[in-house]
C-alpha cells in the first residue's frame, strides 16, 4: 500500500549568483528541473520566504519550494509554507547535497539525523520532527576525494569537470522517479533508483 504522496518539494540551497553553481545548490538545480517536469515555474513569494511553484498531479495541489533564506534558515521557509497548505511532515521531500555519497549517486531517505547539515538541521527544528522525507544528491567529501578544502568552503566551491557528468547522472535518475514520490509509492521510486544507480558511469 503506497504512503501518503508527497504534496511539497523543498530545494535547498543558497539565494543568489554567488552561490548558482555551486555543490550546495545541488537541491536548488533539481527543484528547477522538477518544475520544468510538471509545467509549472518559481515566483518569489515573500510570505513563504522563498521562491513557490505551484501544479497539480492526479488532482492535488503540489508545491515546490526554493527557500530564499540561505541555507541555515531553511526552516522558516518550509514550517511556513507547511503549515500554510496544510501539510504533514511526511509529505514533504527535500532535495539536498550529500557528502555522504559520490557524485552519481543519489538515495531517497525518510527520517533520521542531519549529518551536520545547516540546512536539514534548521528544517528538523521548525517542523518538530524528523520525520520527512529526503534524496540525498551525492557530492562526495573533500577527505574521501584526496582534496585539502574543508568541508564549508568545498560545498560553497563549483564541481569540478570530471564531476558535472555525474551529478548530471543523479539529477536524471531522480527525475526519473517524480510520479512514483507524488504518488507516494515509496518503494518503487527506492527500487527504480537501485537500478539506475548499478548502471551509473
Amino acid at each position: 500500500m503506497a504512503s501518503l504522496p508527497i504534496r511539497l518539494i523543498v530545494g535547498l540551497g543558497n539565494p543568489g549568483q554567488q552561490y548558482e553553481s555551486t555543490r550546495h545548490n545541488a537541491g536548488f538545480w533539481l527543484a528547477d528541473h522538477y518544475a520544468d517536469d510538471l509545467k509549472t515555474q518559481f515566483t518569489l513569494e515573500t510570505g513563504f520566504f522563498g521562491q513557490l511553484a505551484r501544479a497539480r498531479h492526479d488532482g492535488q495541489a503540489v508545491y515546490l519550494l526554493k527557500p530564499a533564506t540561505y541555507m541555515n534558515r531553511s526552516g522558516q521557509s518550509v514550517g511556513t509554507v507547511a503549515r500554510f497548505f496544510k501539510i504533514e511532515s511526511e509529505q514533504v521531500l527535500v532535495l539536498h547535497d550529500e557528502l555522504d555519497l559520490p557524485p552519481g549517486d543519489v538515495k531517497l531517505k525518510k527520517g533520521g539525523g542531519h549529518a551536520g547539515h545547516n540546512g536539514l538541521r534548521d528544517i528538523q527544528t521548525t517542523l518538530g520532527t524528523a520525520d520527512y522525507w529526503r534524496l540525498r544528491l551525492g557530492i562526495g567529501h573533500p577527505r574521501d576525494r584526496g582534496l585539502a578544502q574543508g568541508v564549508a568552503d568545498y560545498v560553497l566551491s563549483m564541481p569540478g569537470k570530471e564531476e558535472m557528468p555525474l551529478i548530471d547522472y543523479e539529477i536524471n535518475s531522480a527525475r526519473q522517479i517524480l510520479i512514483s514520490l507524488l504518488d507516494g509509492d515509496f518503494a518503487a521510486a527506492s527500487r527504480r533508483l537501485a537500478a539506475l544507480r548499478q548502471a551509473s558511469p
